[in-house]
């Protein structure tokens, strides 16, 4: 305790005393709030999808920053889902398909926002619908005919069920095979197929194979506000002539689609700073997918199966924190887990200030109270002669004690007056002996 005491007055003692306790507190920062990972892992779709495409282009952006962002190639949303439900997959985010989820399936899976449009294109051989005009326009027609409808595992296949399911028709009627994008394009081109059911964004590049094939056209569905109020994930979109290709004239006439919102999907105890990371990165990539949609009205919180990540729901209301918007990112990291863990211990030790001098009076009373009843043994034991050499040790070990006792101004009456109580016991010992 003297030790202790001794140091309290030490420069070289302090300074070490407060590199330790920042050490400490940078190691309790460490456990409480781990470092967002530097490699994260994300599922999204065939290379040729616009889901791969903007992985990529997210990878890009993320690697300025100093995290590496692995894209995975998968056959769609269902294998997407799956991976990012496995915690064994290594996947952090994965690209979803609005209205392909049952989400009480998921219930650990979180929406970091919606990225773009993804309208159900329905393409046609002309040829196929002679009896109609060569117009596809309501799915019923669809019936006798060999049709596309998905591969295994995507959100095509997945919203392709759902249109046929509320037109009343099954797989039989439409001869349904369940084929990739590429399988199914050469059998549209061949021949061997009279429609196919593909769910993509508009600058998707697998819809550029399709404008090459001879003699196909684009479904309008006439009955899009029908199945929009019915399959409520889906919105009803315009898209004007020529607005896919102006040199295939595709589509060749305004026509209405429905569409489904494409959105980023992660676990629900990602990392506060990935996510603020991913969305700023999104909002320039964003900024070029604008033949469907408005600039600025991605990402966006509306149309999403998922629950919206907390951190999320404030980065799309309010922007980004302030120190992600004025620090590069790994400095804002650290600053935000060292203010994280600093607030907390604020809250606790502030109050506590207010205790200190109550505690530090307790303290000293308590201490002189002890010097006090060390006195009266030594009253009580003063007219015993054989106790003579022992009074006087312990009286002096106790007047040292009393000298080396410091107290601050306020307290100086209560340490004077021991004082003064220690010599007239002395006096009294004095006098009998």
């Amino acid at each position: 305790m003297n030790f202790i005491k001794r140091q309290i007055y030490n420069p070289l003692a302090l300074a070490a005393s407060f590199f330790a306790l920042l050490i400490i507190l940078f190691g309790v920062l460490w456990i409480l709030i781990p470092p967002p990972p530097k490699s994260i892992e994300m599922a999204t779709g065939f290379p040729t999808g616009l889901y791969y495409q903007f992985g990529e282009r997210l990878k890009a952006d993320l690697a300025k920053e100093g995290v590496n962002l692995k894209v995975r190639s998968t056959g769609g949303t269902i294998d997407n889902l799956a991976l990012l439900n496995d915690p064994k997959s290594g996947v952090d985010f994965a690209m979803v398909q609005g209205g392909v989820a049952n989400v009480s399936d998921y219930p650990k899976l979180v929406s970091i926002a919606g990225m773009f449009y993804e309208p159900i294109w329905v393409w046609y051989r002309e040829g196929a619908f002679k009896s109609d005009g060569g117009q596809l326009k309501i799915l019923s027609q669809l019936k006798g005919k060999k049709v596309s409808i998905g591969n295994e595992g995507s959100g095509t296949l997945a919203l392709t069920k759902d249109l046929l399911q509320a037109s009343g028709i099954t797989d039989k009627e439409i001869g349904a095979q369940r084929l990739k994008p590429d399988e199914a394009i050469a059998k549209l081109s061949s021949g061997e197929l009279d429609a196919v059911f593909i769910v993509a964004a508009a600058e998707a590049p697998i819809l550029r194979k399709f404008y090459s094939v001879p003699g196909i056209r684009l479904m309008n569905f006439d009955q899009a506000d029908a199945y929009t109020r019915n399959l409520t994930y889906l919105s009803k979109v315009t898209v004007p002539r020529g607005l896919l290709s102006i040199q295939h004239d595709q589509p060749r006439q305004d026509i209405q689609v429905m569409a489904a919102t494409a959105t980023l999907v992660a676990h629900e105890d990602i990392n506060p700073a990935l996510v603020s990371l991913v969305l700023g990165a999104s909002y320039d990539i964003l900024k070029s997918y604008s033949r469907l949609q408005k600039v600025g009205e991605f990402p966006s919180s509306a149309g999403l199966d998922f629950p919206l990540h907390v951190d999320a729901e404030i980065y799309l209301k309010d922007g980004p924190s302030f120190l992600h918007r004025h620090l590069p990112f790994w400095t804002a990291v650290w600053a935000g887990r060292f203010v994280k863990i600093v607030i907390p211990l604020l809250v606790i030790l502030i109050p506590l200030f207010t205790y200190i001098p109550s505690a530090k009076n307790f303290f000293l009373r308590l201490k002189l109270a002890q010097v006090y009843e060390e006195l009266k043994v030594i009253e009580r034991n003063a007219q015993n002669p054989e106790l003579k050499e022992k009074n006087f040790k312990d009286l002096e070990a106790i007047e040292r004690r009393v000298g080396n006792i410091k107290v601050s101004m306020l307290d100086a009456k209560e340490l004077y007056d021991l004082k003064g109580h220690v010599g007239e016991v002395r006096g009294r010992l004095n006098l009998v002996h």
